[in-house]
């Protein structure tokens, strides 16, 4: 079942807001998926700076590996705990030495890198995950939630969404994919790595392997609907904005609200009723086998 949620922001002056309007809107799809929960928070960014979000489990270890992680990257850099989760914002030259300390150290775990781009997840409740990080009060400029349902894949924060594959890149699906093994080995040959079995996941990496051919993100999205069998909704987030596709059935529900402030998804209206100006918002449902793509 599921339930995605998504938000642009337009107005500078809501960036502020982003934080605590994302979060009531994942906490408002709980019941479409109340197992775990997760989000990516994009923000204007450092040039020349990548931010690599990893996951340490243990608290006691979080603490020393943190502190590990700043003696190897230096002044230049910042280490950020956030619950389970450890951010490592570091000169581009640098991100090398962080992957080399996460692949070389057990009960470590990468989540994503990006300039932009921060991503969050763990098992439980949307509401108690968002709160364990702190998403409302974080300011953005875009981003992309879901809420987890699990029916073919088990409970964990590895299997949880969003996914991504590539830098300042993520996905996060509604709906269930049919090919995504014989897809994973053509993934295999063009060196995109899958670390779980979840079927979102081969499409994330689908997708970051048409971009790696020099498609565009419209192109790649358009693409996937030939190479993609199975139904869906997909939200992907970029360093610039996001895009929207459903497949040519469309069966799993979709809503978009644009104002001249935001433009918001959700998998239902309810998770978009209590955005500021809604009443005015232009509210429709985006059309099957569609790309659809707003960018500052």
């Amino acid at each position: 079942m599921c339930g995605i949620v998504g938000l642009f922001v337009r107005d500078p002056s809501l960036e502020p807001e982003f934080g605590s309007l994302m979060s009531a809107m994942l906490t408002t799809m709980t019941d479409r998926g109340p197992d775990s929960a997760g989000f990516a928070v994009y923000t204007h960014g450092d040039q020349g700076t990548l931010k690599v979000t990893v996951r340490i489990d243990d608290p006691e270890e979080r603490d020393r590996h943190a502190g590990a992680l700043s003696d190897l990257t230096g002044e230049k850099s910042s280490v950020t705990i956030r619950n389970t989760h450890v951010v490592v914002a570091t000169p581009v030259d640098q991100v090398s030495i962080v992957q080399d300390y996460i692949n070389n150290t057990d009960g470590l775990e990468l989540v994503s890198i990006g300039e932009h781009m921060e991503i969050y997840k763990d098992v439980g409740l949307p509401s108690d995950v968002s709160d364990r990080f702190g998403l409302s009060k974080m300011s953005g400029t875009h981003g992309i939630g879901h809420t987890r349902m699990a029916t073919e894949s088990a409970v964990t924060t590895a299997g949880a969404h969003p996914f991504t594959t590539s830098t300042d890149q993520c996905l996060v699906h509604n709906g269930s994919l049919s090919n995504h093994h014989d897809l994973r080995r053509r993934l295999a040959k063009d060196g995109v790595l899958l670390r779980t079995e979840n079927d979102s996941e081969a499409a994330a990496g689908y997708i970051s392997s048409r971009l790696m051919k020099g498609d565009t993100l419209d192109a790649a999205l358009e693409k996937s609907l030939d190479a993609l069998d199975g139904f869906f909704t997909f939200v992907v987030g970029t360093a610039s904005g996001f895009g929207v596709l459903r497949d040519p059935i469309a069966c799993k529900p979709a809503v978009m609200a644009e104002t001249d402030q935001y433009v918001a998804f959700g998998s239902e209206y309810r998770a978009l009723a209590e955005l500021p100006g809604i009443g005015k918002a232009r509210v429709w449902e985006p059309e099957p086998a569609t790309v659809y793509f707003w960018e500052r």
